[in-house]
């Protein structure tokens, strides 16, 4: 927890029992938090594993800090997906993410949305400088 500001780990439940997903001494629930922000988490046993239908978001104010998250949670046995997505050693899915991308997924320009997403649909990580270029090059191209 100590890798993300404001977390911390709070309250766990030990089954005492076997249950129908865990043997006695499992841990089964844990209180954690992340960047300020309270989640539970259940062990459900094998059956329920982790996909990219939950996943974590960081938002990331500059491209250090996309680049320390990524090589954070990558480093350690994680595997890099597309588009910001990648699942760290356990499984569980993160979208390390900046919201200048807006600027320039969502900017005025459709050109430049176009050729922005285009960039970002052939990264793993993201790379603010490279949306940024696309957009504004797709932008002066139709206003020549």
């Amino acid at each position: 927890m100590a890798n993300f500001p404001d977390s911390s780990l709070g309250q766990n439940w030990i089954t005492p029992t076997e249950t129908p997903s865990n043997e006695s001494g499992s841990e089964v629930v844990v209180d954690f938090t992340i960047f300020g922000m309270p989640f539970m988490s259940l062990n459900g046993g094998p059956m329920f594993t982790f996909n990219e239908a939950i996943s974590f978001r960081i938002p990331c104010s500059n491209q250090e800090e996309i680049d320390h998250y990524w090589d954070l949670l990558i480093d350690d046995g994680g595997e890099a997906s597309q588009c910001g997505w990648l699942k760290d050693k356990f499984g569980v899915s993160w979208q390390v993410v900046a919201p200048e991308m807006g600027r320039y997924l969502g900017g005025p320009d459709p050109d430049g949305a176009r050729a922005a997403t285009e960039a970002m649909l052939a990264m793993g990580k993201i790379d603010l400088s490279e949306l940024r270029r696309a957009y504004e090059n797709a932008a002066a191209r139709q206003d020549n």
